[in-house]
């Protein structure tokens, strides 16, 4: 299966989908069916800047390179798109790729706002081919184990999710930046509410329930920044978002989301749920727990340093399990569903339900007000 990648020259396009993914399965064999075949898979990169094109090509026997999407497009006997361009550009190359007749999978958001997402689905439905959003971070350890304590019922009854998320993105005056500059300018789709909390939903949904109302504050705390030339622009996108979530079946969660911290937590993103018989902390790759049985009795006392140690109190989950890289896992996931001609369980109604959240955070945040996913709001 010969898979059309458009955006490959970026980071994430070029280390987590094409390396790590593709190619990991490519060097693998392919991917290994239900009836014990494989499914054998080769890229085709597309973008604009042929010199890099090329020098990916030859590092990685990559035998095809275009600079012109509807050559690669034209190409009969590859079936699937992928898309990992920046946001502002994304609508109108997948439809493209839905009229050439290609099975999409694309990173997210899927669009800029709602409009344009129920376009993608509209538009994926009258054609009739599978489509697929990355929701990497619900195949990752850490989360695949959050997981499964909550399926076991280790929780109780879940009470409450605190999450916190980012690190320090250097503004690149002393030191380049490590993110994309278009990161930080609105007009070109950036923000870390556009970008994360398309995350957060589906993290959200998938774990303990679908988002019914938010509250957040979403700022830019630093507003200026040096972009890949060292020239300074001005920050107008959001680079920090504070949000409160309420969740189907009374669950409250909370998450910070910034690119203005530094971090002092194990894990990049850390997700903390209290339930009435136990606790459980999830990073990417990590879970620890503390059973009702084994919590201890903290009493508060101002006057005299603790005595206990917190962090020793809690147990790591095991594996049990190999766990493979989660983009790969979901990009076999979806070639599977390509090859059975099956829908993909995470579409783009899914990254339209990301996009609806994005909008009731950025109204809530405009407004000061809580908002309801159903519209309204109080």
């Amino acid at each position: 299966m010969r898979i059309v990648m458009n955006g490959v020259t970026g980071r994430m396009g070029y280390r987590q989908h094409l390396v790590r993914s593709i190619l990991a399965i490519r060097d693998d064999g392919g991917v290994l069916r239900p009836d014990g075949t494989r499914l054998q898979v080769e890229p085709v990169i597309v973008g604009r800047n042929r010199e890099k094109l090329t020098e990916i090509a030859r590092k990685h026997d990559i035998e095809t390179v275009h600079t012109d999407l509807d050559a690669a497009l034209a190409e009969d006997d590859a079936p699937v798109y992928f898309d990992s361009l920046v946001t502002s550009e994304r609508k109108k190359t997948i439809l493209r790729a839905i009229a050439a007749g290609k099975h999409v999978y694309t990173e997210k958001p899927t669009a800029e706002s709602v409009a344009e997402g129920e376009e993608l689905v509209e538009a994926a439905r009258a054609a009739g081919i599978v489509n697929g959003v990355v929701h990497d971070k619900i195949y990752l350890p850490g989360l695949i184990k959050l997981k499964r304590l909550i399926d076991s019922g280790f929780f109780g009854r879940i009470l409450s999710v605190r999450g916190e998320f980012g690190y320090w993105v250097f503004e690149g005056d002393l030191t380049p930046a490590q993110r994309p500059s278009w990161n930080y300018r609105a007009q070109d789709g950036g923000g870390i509410v556009l970008d994360m909390y398309c995350h957060w939903n589906y993290v959200l949904e998938h774990l303990f329930g679908g988002v019914e109302a938010v509250m957040t504050k979403a700022v830019t705390h630093i507003p200026q920044r040096w972009d890949e030339k060292g020239e300074p622009y001005e920050a107008t996108a959001d680079d920090a978002a504070y949000g409160i979530f309420e969740l189907a079946g009374g669950v409250i969660a909370q998450i910070n989301s910034s690119w203005a911290v530094r971090v002092d937590r194990k894990e990049l993103v850390e997700f903390q749920v209290d339930g009435t018989h136990g606790s459980a902390v999830a990073g990417l790759f990590g879970c620890r727990v503390q059973h009702r049985v084994r919590t201890p009795m903290p009493v508060w006392n101002p006057d005299l340093p603790t005595d206990q140690d917190f962090r020793a109190q809690w147990e790591q989950v095991p594996d049990n399990q190999e766990f493979g890289n989660g983009f790969r896992a979901q990009w076999e996931q979806f070639l599977l569903d390509v090859d059975a001609g099956r829908p993909h369980p995470y579409d783009f109604a899914s990254g339209v339900r990301g996009l609806k959240l994005v909008d009731a955070a950025l109204r809530s945040n405009a407004e000061g007000i809580r908002v309801e996913l159903s519209g309204g709001a109080r």
